[in-house]
């Protein structure tokens, strides 16, 4: 069928299982086709074609609840509800959304970037349904590596406690964005290999009922064999003691199975957990056979062969630089342990477990639980690097201040993807670590200018011993320039001045770095002397060249790729107050008090004002000096 003329997901109501495989059929080659241009999260859609059609087949959206957790299994979803002919313009500027967005459509029902929410919003819509007295489904869609998310443990507890009508669909395809770890996964494990419970279940009560009671010890008999099938049949029956009904293995990509389980689960009163089994990419060879997550999300790629499209960089990936930096330092320090929440690709630290399996510990998908454990490495005199996302460790904020900040424990925290993002928007842009990190005591925060700066940064924070210290670091790759083969550390709250100037400063650090450099050229053409400042380190501030700047009464122009609110400039606005210098011409360019969506790094500075033109501009109202005649 034509996937472009679908307006929403009524239409299957009328198709036959064999109609169903075949539109899986043209969803998988449209999504194959179409990712290998704009690049996005081929191997979790691939998974999910089957589970999606028969979910939307059996549920009525939006009037019935379907929350996608993480949101990038949702592009079936958005298929089936009408957007496929936006799909050419996916993941970039003023384009279709990655994730589930609500003004996009109301069969979006819940927004996510993070995973582990699903189950906890679930519960708020069935509680607000009840309350409302309204006769609707709610089903939260959830990965197996998101359940080891603490949030989503602590949804099922209440859940099961509450005993809410709910269907949740564990759709397990052993993955999450890298291979899943921990004790949950291996229970996980063991059902798949189970066998089916909950048929027989019934079957045996319906077989009991037909006995005669002879006293109480006949049906006492019952209720202990139908108990015991439980342990027989499922092992460990983790979700069953937890108050849910629990309906699985199922195949994921059956559609006898998948309507039979979830027509059956509609019938049950209270929550009902429905394990289906998927395959993540399946349909394209390169993603299916992928064991390591390469093929989670990815950019452009050939379709006949898998190749990715990326391109000519000598310069090497930050994420790599700064794992492979941290890789170095740990052949000479048997201290250093690195810590991921289930992101040893994206953080490149394969080569690290490699070398080191037993300093590498991927905790799954719990950022909070590496925040402490990171701390509680600490407190023995290790030297932790906990590799985590900008966007990311918020989940881990209050670890940060009461275990890690608060205790002043020497972790090292290497932050990745500070600052814009690009195509993966609003939940992934990592614009709010500086404002949330430093105003906590005892904290260090950091960024570099170049990868060469990078490294001497990592070496800094491994010799540092003083307390916690955080080196934030983009996404992509460095600039290219010549390496030091002897790292150096850094003397702590020092700036570095890049380009002299008279009649005004421009404090900036990371990437932000070349434009505020080419806005000081430009200027200098209009006869305007700039001072350009690597604000490298944004806690500490370098309190003596600021004062500098302060005393000779200077204008100064902050630039931070991150929130303004709490930010380094309302640092140095801080500073000045508190020394005295109220009458400061002191000007802030950085992220406006907004959630940025998805597009181009480039795209997205320009939409915010924050271009090269736009510092030049700043700069020129900010010094009041007259431009030189031609």
């Amino acid at each position: 069928m034509d996937l472009l003329s679908i307006k929403d997901p009524s239409f299957l109501k009328q198709l036959s299982n064999e109609q169903l495989e075949e539109l899986a059929g043209e969803i998988r080659n449209f999504l194959i086709e179409n990712l290998s241009a704009t690049g996005g999260h081929i191997g979790p859609n691939l998974g999910v074609v089957e589970l999606t059609i028969a979910l939307h087949k059996s549920f009525d959206s939006p009037k019935d609840k379907i929350l996608w957790d993480v949101g990038h299994q949702s592009y079936v979803h958005k298929i089936l509800t009408g957007r496929a002919d936006q799909f050419d313009t996916l993941r970039q500027y003023k384009g279709l959304c990655g994730f589930p967005k609500m003004i996009e459509s109301p069969h979006d029902v819940w927004e996510t970037g993070h995973s582990s929410t699903s189950l906890s919003a679930a519960m708020g819509m069935a509680i607000a349904r009840d309350l409302k007295k309204e006769n609707s489904h709610v089903i939260p869609v959830i990965g197996d590596g998101a359940l080891t998310g603490g949030m989503a443990l602590e949804a099922l507890n209440h859940i099961g406690h509450e005993q809410k009508n709910m269907i949740v669909v564990l759709n397990d395809n052993e993955m999450s964005i890298a291979p899943n770890v921990g004790a949950l996964h291996n229970v996980l494990g063991r059902l798949r290999t189970a066998g089916k419970y909950q048929w027989v279940k019934d079957e045996l009560e319906a077989f009991l009922k037909k006995i005669p009671a002879v006293g109480g010890k006949i049906a006492s008999t019952a209720e202990r064999l139908k108990d015991s099938l439980k342990y027989l049949f499922v092992s460990g029956m983790f979700f069953e003691e937890l108050g849910f009904t629990y309906l699985g293995p199922i195949d994921g990509h059956n559609y006898d199975e998948l309507f039979e389980n979830i027509n059956y689960a509609k019938k049950i009163e209270g929550p009902v957990l429905l394990h289906v089994i998927t395959k993540k990419g399946k349909g394209f060879a390169p993603a299916e056979s992928d064991t390591v997550g390469t093929w989670h999300g990815t950019g452009p790629y050939k379709t006949e062969t898998g190749d990715f499209l990326k391109p000519v960089n000598t310069a090497p990936a930050w994420s790599k630089l700064v794992s492979e930096t941290v890789r170095e330092l740990a052949r000479e320090d048997e201290r250093i342990v690195a810590i991921t929440p289930a992101m040893p690709v994206g953080s490149k630290l394969e080569g690290f477990a490699s070398e080191f399996p037993d300093r590498m510990f991927d905790v799954g998908i719990a950022e909070q639980h590496a925040a402490t454990v990171a701390a509680g490495l600490a407190t023995q005199n290790m030297k932790p690097f906990l590799a985590i996302y900008s966007t990311f460790l918020q989940r881990a904020y209050d670890q940060v201040v009461h275990d890690i900040a608060r205790q002043n424990l020497n972790v090292f925290i290497g932050i990745d993807r500070a600052g814009l993002v690009g195509a993966d928007g609003e939940t992934h842009q990592g614009v709010f670590d500086i404002a949330f990190l430093r105003h906590l005591p005892n904290m260090v925060v950091m960024m570099p200018k170049d990868e060469n700066e990078g490294r001497h940064m990592v070496y800094t924070a491994v010799k540092y011993e003083d307390g916690p210290i955080a080196m934030r670091f983009p996404r992509g790759n460095g600039l290219g320039v010549p390496m030091d083969e002897t790292m150096k550390a850094i003397p702590i709250g020092t700036w570095e001045v890049l380009k002299e100037g008279r009649d005004g400063a421009i404090l900036t650090f990371g990437t932000t770095i070349p434009m505020a450099m080419e806005a000081a050229v430009q200027l200098e053409k209009k006869g305007y002397s700039i001072k350009v400042v690597n604000a490298r380190f944004i806690k500490p501030l370098d309190e003596s060249m600021l004062s500098e700047l302060l005393r000779i009464n200077i204008p100064i122009l902050t630039i931070e790729e991150a929130v303004l609110q709490g930010g380094f400039g309302s640092a140095v606005l801080e500073f000045a107050h508190d020394k005295g210098y109220s009458h400061a011409k002191i000007d802030r360019m950085g992220i406006p008090d907004e959630f940025i969506e998805h597009g181009s790094v480039n795209e997205l500075l320009k939409e915010i004002n924050m271009t090269t033109e736009d510092v030049v501009n700043r700069m020129t109202i900010l010094t009041g000096k007259k431009q030189k005649r031609a």
